[in-house]
């Protein structure tokens, strides 16, 4: 049939159309006007677009008429052709009237054009005359205004040189400076009077600028030298000679006002902090006295004597307490205790009013305490304000000299320079706010930045210093690491506890900027502080980790460790996070001295390995390659031996074990929190590190696993000797009854496994083992007992079988595995095959107790079937 189809289509027409039905019902339903829309055909007119582009692009044009053929689009254009030929003539014949008529209107108009020329040339030479005549008169205007704006300026120069002029003397007047013609009058007066002709004027103008509003007047002087410098610095632009010849008198106003500021910031500042002084200041005079020490520092920072101020301070107030308070013998001095103020009455009330209402004593205050220290950042400086710090504790210890020391600077600087502090960077946040001063006009810019610095520039430098050149080789002797750690501490303690009480956050970043906080932290040796903690800690471990025989811990210490090499390991890595070894700034040293620790303790495990010549039973899955020949009683020495091996491996698995837990928990506790600060990312490759280190430590205590499982896989299997004399001792037995009770041996089996994990036979090597272990252990050995098992019973069939084919004139033989004999000697295969169920079973129930999974045993299964099996061999 097929042939005969095949001739009939030769072109296979029917399933080319059956395909093409299958193809267009698998597309899906589409609208038929829209998928099968005809081309349309459009004429070619002016509107196309392929003709009307700028350029004709062939290609496109024959690719839109695809659907026409070459002879087609032949026709087409010789058409369109034709039909743009009779176009451009209508448009000729329609417009050749108007083209007609324009070149006859345009006749003898040259001639007529020509005429017109000869007046342009005249108007064009009367137009330039006049424009000359006009940049005349405009250069002349323009001469006389340059002319006037250079007499403006000279003008304008001169009522400067004026002004600078006038606000020279009276800079000088306000600051009772002697003019130029004074100076003369006072070297024809020298001889009539001894004193100085300025101490005279001082005398004459002594008023209150002098007292209350003498910062007030040092302020407005300040201003005005202020405008001064803008006026001297504009006439300098414009080289005045004049401004030269004065400068001297500027500098003198200049000098004298810094004298002056810095005289009267002296006398307030000693007013303020001298409490030596017998006379006690009031609180009114106390106000008074801040009032003109912020003056002062206003009239510091508009002058841009930052530095000047810094420097009176330093002189005044820092240096005096830093010379009595820091020496080479300091930490061996007794304590003196900074005696706080305490306003009394002033020394200026008149007796008989303090004689008529005396005032009550008020209490004593002292702002600083070595217990409490002030919260950061207060907006009330040194106004007794409660303790936030967390580094108080460390500077309280009456007993440490250095700490003492640093409590007594504390305590100064709270008491003495908060306040200050505290109002120089109100006024430099103050000036910063309302834009920077043109600090060009006072001279050079300063090095230093702008604005007070007084923690950085004045109380740190001169603290560091003074510790690093007077008590350097006391605080910074790294070869006592004990007492270096401690000064370490205290030092860091003192340096965040002053970090507590700078005014702003930028007066801790400029003191950590110093280039004396650099130089103070090299000071300190903490790499030799490292090598000496490093020998101490490696040493106590090198000595423990030489034996290489497992010992005992004797030291009654809170750690779970057995093994005295352990708890050496254990106690080393815990001194390099403990807080008396542990630096912040050596965490990433510590770190690594912590992994080499574990690394040197997996090394001694794995050379610890105690080798066995002596042969271990293979397990019993290799039964075939073993020969039927009993194992021999093990000596009295080989069970010592394999005693101490168990105690020593059992010993260093649950302290590996311990070591694990452990290391993790001091990492989730204590590592973790104090190692810096670093990524999600970072932090996990570390606690990753950590993980793989203990993983190796433990993967190297799994050989010391394998031996245990094997020696009691050994005396496991050695109890299984009895099982080859069962058929013998029920042959030979007087009574035959049927058993009742599994064989004496049963009970034997797994007892070394009882023994060591300590089951109901008191105290064993494994017994701290036993949670994490029993099953594990027991199910290998369990296995490989059941194997044994199994081969003690086919070994004995084998001997049955032999006997069978001996005794060839009997009807009936002994066979384990299914006969139906009645003698008795089927009578003695039944109590045998009894004896055998019985004993396995109490071996499955016996290892179940153990926490064996019977069901996932298949050499179990293979025994049970074994001693269960019904069919058996018919005698030959």
């Amino acid at each position: 049939m097929a042939a005969a189809s095949s001739s009939q289509d030769p072109f296979e027409l029917d399933r080319l159309a059956e395909e093409l039905v299958n193809r267009e019902k698998s597309r899906p339903a589409v609208d038929d006007d829209a998928g099968h829309e005809l081309p349309i055909y459009i004429p070619l007119s002016h509107t196309n677009p392929y003709l009307t582009s700028d350029v004709f692009d062939v290609e496109a044009f024959l690719l839109s008429r695809s659907h026409t053929s070459l002879r087609d689009l032949r026709s087409e254009l010789r058409d369109y052709l034709s039909t743009l030929k009779e176009e451009l003539v209508k448009l000729i014949n329609d417009d050749y009237e108007a083209f007609i008529s324009l070149s006859t209107d345009l006749r003898g108009e040259g001639a007529r054009l020509g005429r017109l020329k000869f007046p342009l040339v005249q108007l064009k030479s009367q137009i330039l005359d006049s424009k000359r005549q006009l940049q005349v008169i405009q250069d002349a205007i323009q001469e006389k205004l340059v002319k006037r704006t250079v007499l403006r300026e000279e003008k304008a120069l001169l009522h400067l040189l004026l002004k600078i002029s006038e606000s020279v003397t009276r800079l000088e007047s306000l600051l009772l400076i002697a003019s130029p013609v004074q100076d003369d009058i006072q070297k024809s007066e020298m001889d009539d009077d001894s004193r100085p002709a300025h101490l005279n004027l001082v005398d004459d103008s002594a008023d209150d600028r002098t007292r209350g509003n003498r910062a007030k007047h040092l302020g407005r002087v300040a201003t005005e030298y202020t405008q001064l410098l803008y006026h001297a610095s504009k006439a300098r632009r414009d080289n005045c000679v004049f401004v030269d010849e004065i400068q001297w008198r500027i500098d003198r106003i200049r000098s004298t006002l810094s004298s002056d500021l810095d005289h009267l910031f002296s006398s307030t500042l000693l007013a303020l902090t001298d409490s030596r002084a017998d006379g006690k200041i009031s609180e009114v005079e106390k106000a008074k006295s801040i009032a003109d020490l912020t003056e002062c520092l206003r009239t510091y920072d508009a002058m841009g004597l930052w530095r000047d101020a810094e420097d009176v301070l330093r002189r005044d107030v820092v240096r005096r307490f830093v010379k009595k308070s820091i020496f080479p013998g300091a930490l061996n001095a007794p304590p003196s205790p900074i005696i706080p103020h305490t306003p009394f009455r002033s020394s200026t009330t008149p007796a008989s009013v303090a004689s008529a209402s005396p005032l009550p004593p008020r209490t004593p205050y002292t702002p600083f305490t070595s217990f409490a220290l002030k919260t950061p950042f207060q907006a009330n400086y040194g106004l007794g304000s409660a303790s936030n710090s967390p580094y108080a504790h460390l500077l309280d210890d009456s007993e440490d000299p250095l700490a003492r020391m640093y409590s007594q600077i504390l305590r100064f600087v709270e008491r003495d320079m908060s306040k200050i502090m505290g109002i120089a960077d109100k006024v430099s946040l103050k000036s910063l706010s309302t834009g920077q001063k043109e600090k060009a006009l006072t001279g050079e810019k300063s090095s230093d930045g702008d604005g007070f610095e007084i923690m950085a520039n004045v109380v740190w430098e001169e603290f560091g210093r003074a510790i690093m050149d007077e008590l350097g080789l006391v605080v910074f002797a790294a070869g006592r690491p004990n007492e270096f750690r401690k000064h370490y501490e205290t030092t860091n303690a003192f340096i965040r506890s002053l970090e507590f009480l700078a005014p702003s956050v930028h007066s801790v970043e400029a003191m950590r900027a110093h280039p004396v906080y650099s130089a103070f932290e090299r000071r300190w040796q903490l790499p030799v502080y490292f090598q000496l903690r490093w020998k101490e800690i490696v040493s106590k471990v090198e000595d423990a980790l030489s034996v290489q025989r497992v010992e005992l811990s004797s030291a009654k210490e809170k750690h779970a460790f057995v093994t005295a090499q352990a708890a050496a390991v254990w106690v080393a890595i815990s001194a390099c996070w403990s807080a008396e070894v542990f630096i912040s700034e050596l965490s990433h040293r510590f770190w690594r001295l912590t992994l080499q620790l574990l690394s040197r303790y997996k090394t001694w495990l794995s050379n610890s390995l105690i080798p066995d010549d002596r042969p271990i039973p293979v397990p019993a899955d290799k039964v075939g390659a073993r020969s039927a020949t009993p194992v021999d009683t093990p000596s009295a020495e080989s069970v010592a031996e394999d005693d101490s091996i168990l105690r020593q491996y059992a010993t260093i698995i649950l302290d590996v074990r311990a070591m694990h837990v452990n290391i993790l928990t001091l990492w989730q506790e204590e590592i973790s929190m104090i190692l810096p600060d670093a990524a999600g990312e970072e932090r996990s490759n570390i606690e990753d590190t950590l993980r793989q280190s203990l993983a190796a430590l433990t993967a190297a205590a799994l050989p010391m696993s394998s031996h245990i499982v094997a020696i009691l896989t050994k005396r496991c299997c050695d109890a299984l000797a009895p099982v080859r004399s069962i058929s013998t001792q029920f042959r030979a037995m007087s009574n035959k009854q049927m058993p009742k009770e599994p064989s004496y041996f049963v009970a034997s089996i797994l007892r070394p496994v009882k023994v060591f994990f300590g089951i109901g036979v008191g105290q064993g090597p494994g017994a701290a083992l036993q949670e994490h272990f029993l099953e594990s252990y027991a199910t290998d050995i369990f296995e490989s007992v059941a194997q044994r098992y199994v081969y003690h019973i086919t070994a004995m069939k084998k001997t049955e079988d032999s006997l069978r084919r001996l005794k060839k004139g009997k009807k009936s033989t002994f066979s384990l595995f299914g006969s139906s004999a009645r003698d008795d000697d089927g009578k003695d295969e039944e109590r045998i095959r009894a004896q055998m169920i019985l004993d396995v079973e109490a071996f499955g129930k016996d290892g179940e107790l153990l926490g064996v999974p019977l069901g996932q045993s298949e050499s179990f299964r293979s025994l049970t079937e074994m001693v269960h099996a019904v069919d058996l061999p018919d005698a030959p």
